[in-house]
């Protein structure tokens, strides 16, 4: 009797699962597998790989490809401290631009870097770290998991940098100086280590700042020049969400994870368009059943040019493809399943997976060096 693979997740059918070449965008998509050695891979439509890069460490999450072709990389640096449970996942550190030949153009260390990076137009970098709190205001940080704090009874707390080409800051945003931790609550079921969890920042139009605080389930858009939070979408509209981004017409586009959220005993995933102003959903994806689609962390969303949007199921390695009406025009599986390397990812997600945290789809002209 022949052995079945442990790995379930394996099990199932990976890599092209269905294309729709007419209704499609278009295009080539980039993801950048958390658990396949440092290996980024570029497909096209019909699922194959067309461009790969190797980097010496695997993604600190995401990886881009830049407005001069080149790869903005966010690697998980191998001496950054083990702050808590968790952060040896998603703390990242290592940033490099490297050619479609694979040579290091740029690079720049932060070793209190976690999850998101964003690669701004300018060649500055915007990402997320963070800092201890002082003892006065951890004890304002209200929910969570009692006693679960860092060693020493810490919380770590956001703050927001951009850097320029030569690593100097040149704007930076401190959480505790903005929110008030009462307003803030950590979910019940979050550990107290980690506030308010900034696992993504965008930069928004008219100088703002877009930030998904998950564990708080918050989104909120924050003015560059004082700091000042101008709207929030909170808990009533999403629930531990990733990847907001700002439209054309001003509305966010977010992936609402699901998780925790009020009234709803069966989790699942969607993808909500809001407008941030009325407080208003103005359209989403789901499946039927809800629970078909879900990703209990990370996960993305990209609003193409033809109005479709590519979703990233992170945590099963699903990237599709939906028109407005919901249909799935292209779906695509990554196949490269591994442990995470380091004995603390390990510990804290053991296992072999196939998890992404987000993918980019680009247009053939957006890639001026790929060989047709």
């Amino acid at each position: 009797m022949p052995t079945l693979d442990r790995t379930t997740l394996r099990r199932q059918k990976t890599g092209l699962i269905a294309v729709d070449h007419e209704r499609s965008a278009g295009g080539y998509t980039l993801f950048a597998p958390q658990t396949a050695n440092g290996q980024v891979f570029l497909v096209d439509l019909d699922g194959e790989v067309v461009h790969r890069w190797q980097l010496p460490q695997r993604p600190g999450r995401d990886a881009v490809l830049l407005a001069n072709g080149n790869l903005g990389y966010n690697g998980n640096h191998p001496d950054s401290p083990n702050l808590f449970p968790g952060w040896s996942v998603w703390h990242g550190g290592a940033f490099s631009e490297v050619t479609p030949e694979g040579e290091v153009v740029w690079q720049h260390t932060d070793l209190m870097h976690h999850h998101d990076a964003q690669w701004l137009d300018n060649g500055h970098l915007l990402y997320t770290t963070v800092e201890p709190l002082s003892a006065e205001l951890a004890r304002r940080v209200q929910g969570g998991i009692p006693g679960s704090e860092a060693a020493g009874g810490v919380i770590y707390a956001d703050v927001v940098k951009e850097v320029d080409r030569q690593g100097q800051v040149v704007w930076e945003w401190r959480s505790w100086e903005h929110l008030r931790p009462e307003d803030y609550p950590l979910h019940d079921s979050f550990e107290r280590y980690h506030w308010p969890m900034t696992n993504a920042v965008s930069p928004g139009r008219d100088g703002k700042v877009i930030l998904s605080l998950r564990s708080v389930s918050a989104v909120i858009a924050v003015q560059r020049v004082s700091g000042e939070v101008l709207w929030r979408l909170g808990h009533d509209l999403v629930a531990q969400q990733h990847c907001p981004s700002e439209l054309d017409d001003g509305r966010i586009l977010v992936f609402d994870n699901g998780i925790s959220r009020p009234h709803v005993s069966m989790p699942f995933s969607r993808v909500l368009e809001i407008d941030p102003l009325a407080q208003r959903i103005e359209w989403q994806y789901a499946d039927t059943p809800g629970y078909a689609f879900f990703t209990p962390f990370m996960g993305g969303a990209q609003r193409l040019h033809n109005g479709n949007t590519l979703i990233t199921e992170a945590n099963f390695g699903r990237l599709f493809e939906v028109t407005r009406a919901g249909e799935v025009v292209w779906e695509y599986v990554n196949p490269h399943f591994a442990a995470y390397p380091d004995a603390p990812s390990r510990q804290y997600l053991p296992g072999e997976n196939n998890g992404i945290f987000r993918a980019h789809r680009y247009q053939r002209e957006d890639i001026a060096w790929l060989r047709d």
